[in-house]
């Protein structure tokens, strides 16, 4: 099943990151991104099914809304915005792109 599907972890909290504001874009030439699709994560910070597809090769870029989320917290923190960009190869494959946040740092990687 392609796809992308996200997830949001708080690890200042150790908990998950519920209400925060996700768009993907796709690059359609260097430097030019279209919005293809939007979500907010849940209570266990996922959006399962941000994108169902059909993917096509290339680059992607998740943009997290970091801020409003913090803001509503009333935590002060370093970044308004999160950009992950990635790149799809296989377009059969689902791609699990989940974040770890905190409110002066963050750190991604591929999941499953």
């Amino acid at each position: 099943m392609s796809g992308i599907s996200t997830h949001v972890l708080d690890t200042s909290i150790g908990r998950p990151a519920p209400d925060i504001g996700v768009l993907l874009e796709l690059e359609t030439s260097p430097g030019s991104w279209k919005d293809i699709a939007r979500g907010i994560t849940d209570k266990d910070g996922r959006i399962a099914k941000l994108f169902a597809g059909p993917l096509v090769e290339g680059n992607y870029r998740l943009r997290f809304d970091v801020d409003r989320y913090f803001a509503l917290r009333r935590v002060p923190s370093f970044y308004p915005f999160v950009n992950i960009t990635f790149h799809v190869e296989d377009v059969a494959q689902h791609y699990h792109v989940p974040l770890l946040l905190s409110p002066f740092g963050y750190s991604t990687y591929r999941g499953s």
